[in-house]
This record gives structure tokens, C-alpha cells and sequence, in this order.
């Protein structure tokens, strides 16, 4: 099982550059949802004539077990196979942890690299019958990011367009470029250590995940 890392060879311009051709490898406690998580999650968005109120739920984790059973639920829902999900959290706050939680629990072996320089980390899991990928993940950190439109000119619009699952940090940073998200998470870190996640599901299959992983 090999991790690509390739911001290299593709049509577009720009200081970052990607393509999609080579990747190949193989409980929590409820509180109320009272969370604001900002005007792009509490605002209702029209897309495609479709009006979409976020459900927003909240977690909390009280240590590293907690963030491993979220993920390994979540790595169970079949609609994570195609599936675009935002994380939102301060430096340190357990992003890269969680995303190295869930993939462990898809089945990715070995190390989990942070893609904060490589932009995009690509994982490829088993195949189909027809040589297909059987799931393909896509974990990107837009932290380097100095201008959104640097999402397009890498050439991520290919890999979002495309089927398998999209996990990008710091997304803000691709703001008006990315799609909407399915799924968004925002984790909180508290003075004693308890980290807070706030779940909002923006479609119906984010909805999906969240009953399924947050009840």
C-alpha cells in the first residue's frame, strides 16, 4: 500500500499542482446542538433550486478511544464512499488525528500523512471487478492556500467532481471554489482537554451520516 503524493504534473497553472492518475493503495457523550458554527453552516444555501437547512448535532470526546469509535462508526456508513467532508478546527485541535482514525478504520495501512505540504494525500482501497478502485479517498489541506482560486488552478475541481470520499482541512481557505460539503465537523479542544465536535449535515446523504453517527 503505497501514499501518492503529487502536487506535479498537471494542465493547469498555478503554485500548486495536482493530478489523479497514479494513487494506488490498497462512545461519545450528546449535548445539545447549540454550537453557532458560523454564517456557512446556520445560513440556508439554494443550489440547484434545492434549499438545504443544516442539521447540526454535538459531540464530545473526553480522550483518543472516543475519536477512534466516531471514526471507525463513520468509517462503517456506505454513503462515506462518496462523500465530501470539511473539517474545521484550530491548529492542534485533532483534524489530522480523526482523518488518520477513519482511514485506519477503512482499511488504509501504515503511516497516515499530514498533507499540509503535499497539499493532497491519495489512497486507493481494493478494486472491482472491472479493475475499477473500490474506494478512493482524497485527504487535502488547503492551509497553505494564500488565494481560494488556487483550488481551481491545482485541479481540484477534477478530484471533486469525480466519485470516492473528499476530506479537506482548513476548507476556508477554498471558499467559493470547493463544493458544498455534505458533511461539515468542527472540533473545539476545552481548557481540560475534552474536545467538543459539531456535526452539520448540508445534503441529504451528509443527513444520512449524521443520524448514523450521531442519533
Amino acid at each position: 500500500m503505497e501514499t501518492v503524493r503529487q502536487p506535479g504534473a498537471q494542465t493547469r497553472f498555478g503554485r500548486f499542482k495536482i493530478h489523479t492518475s497514479d494513487a494506488n493503495l490498497g462512545e461519545s457523550e450528546f449535548l445539545a446542538p447549540s454550537l453557532n458554527l458560523g454564517n456557512h453552516l446556520t445560513a440556508i444555501e439554494t443550489r440547484a433550486g434545492v434549499v438545504h437547512p443544516p442539521i447540526v448535532k454535538t459531540l464530545v470526546w473526553i480522550d483518543e478511544e472516543a475519536t477512534r469509535a466516531f471514526a471507525g462508526r463513520l468509517a462503517a456508513q456506505p454513503a462515506l464512499r462518496d462523500c465530501y467532508i470539511e473539517l474545521h478546527g484550530e491548529l492542534g485541535a485533532g483534524k489530522t488525528s480523526l482523518v488518520r482514525h477513519l482511514l485506519h478504520a477503512l482499511g488504509v495501512q501504515g503511516r497516515v500523512k499530514s498533507p499540509t505540504y503535499a497539499v493532497v494525500e491519495s489512497y486507493t482501497l481494493g478494486s472491482t471487478p472491472t479493475g475499477a478502485p473500490a474506494l478512493q479517498i482524497w485527504h487535502c489541506d488547503f492551509y497553505r492556500f494564500d488565494d481560494p482560486a488556487e483550488w481551481e488552478d491545482a485541479g481540484f475541481r477534477e478530484i471533486f467532481s469525480g466519485p470516492g470520499l473528499k476530506i479537506a482541512e482548513w476548507p476556508d481557505k477554498a471558499a467559493g471554489f470547493a463544493p458544498r460539503a455534505d458533511l461539515v465537523l468542527r472540533i473545539t479542544v476545552h481548557a481540560d482537554g475534552v474536545r467538543q465536535l459539531t456535526l452539520a449535515g448540508q445534503t441529504a446523504r451528509g443527513d444520512q451520516l449524521l443520524e448514523a453517527v450521531a442519533p
